[in-house]
């Protein structure tokens, strides 16, 4: 049944992990769904470290996980009372533990670096991996030296493209849910029709108030010399930016478009990437 997809959630014990956890609790308790805090123990690369040679077979969960596992658990279960919360450590990296934990689950959210991420890397590893390959849509809480917006509106970039039109459905539950405004945006290169811009987002603004009777729907067409930097600029007043896995012109066998990509690695405010549900077995 799908009403029985949890939200999951990385924690590794890092601060942006942690953080990601909230925001996980927080969409669990939105959806009335359960949430599943899961820890990938071993490294990135598939391997346990260290790893005795002369052992066969992958390590135990560690005891350490463990604990962190449930202490961060018992905190969230305080502060979302109702809340139901499960815990497990998995013998994989983290980055594909949670692409399969992302086949059953209604969202995955991650943390935009995890333990071991360079200062200066602006998203680990892992979250770069969930975000691409993901089954489900994909929360990356980012970015990790600022305060997490709490107010301001959904922001949708739209360019025509059917993943951009699953992006829409999205932001538009998303605003709902929140009680904000569902602003749908287009960046046009200089030169570009205007009218056609104006057309894309007048259909994008028709579904979401078709669907969604009652909610603040703005339209917005940007005329900027570089797209991709608009788009970054309008995120910094906004409480959530949803971007479609892949956008017009993309290729068939690419897993993230450019511009979700950019935002996943620059946005000012945390990036909902819009990834159909795998389809349930």
């Amino acid at each position: 049944m799908t009403m029985n997809r949890p939200v999951v959630v990385g924690v590794d014990g890092s601060p942006p992990s942690l953080v990601a956890a909230e925001h996980a609790a927080e969409a669990a308790v939105w959806r009335s769904r359960p949430l599943h805090l899961v820890h990938g123990y071993l490294h990135p690369l598939g391997y346990g470290v260290p790893i005795n040679p002369y052992e066969v077979g992958v390590p135990a969960a560690s005891e350490d996980g463990r604990k962190m596992l449930e202490q961060t658990a018992a905190e969230l279960v305080d502060r979302w009372p109702g809340l139901t919360v499960d815990v497990r450590q998995v013998a994989g990296g983290p980055g594909a533990t949670l692409v399969e934990e992302s086949r059953r689950a209604e969202l995955v959210v991650v943390g935009s670096r995890g333990l071991g991420g360079f200062a200066g890397l602006l998203l680990g590893s892992v979250g770069t991996q969930v975000a691409a390959h993901g089954h489900c849509p994909v929360l990356v809480i980012r970015p990790p030296d600022r305060p997490i917006p709490t107010e301001g509106p959904v922001l949708v970039g739209v360019d025509g493209s059917e993943s951009a039109e699953l992006a829409v459905g999205y932001g538009a539950e998303e605003a709902g849910r929140r009680g904000g405004t569902l602003v749908l945006m287009h960046v046009a290169d200089e030169g570009d029709d205007e009218g056609k811009a104006a057309d894309l987002l007048a259909t994008a603004g028709a579904a979401a108030r078709g669907s969604h009777p009652g909610l603040t729907v703005q339209e917005r067409v940007l005329v900027a010399p570089k797209p991709d930097q608009a788009l970054i600029e309008a995120t910094g007043d906004a409480a959530l930016v949803v971007a479609g896995s892949r956008g017009r012109g993309g290729f068939a066998g690419l897993l993230l478009g450019s511009v979700s990509q950019t935002l996943v690695h620059h946005a000012r405010c945390p990036v909902l990437i819009a990834h159909p549900h795998e389809p349930e077995q």
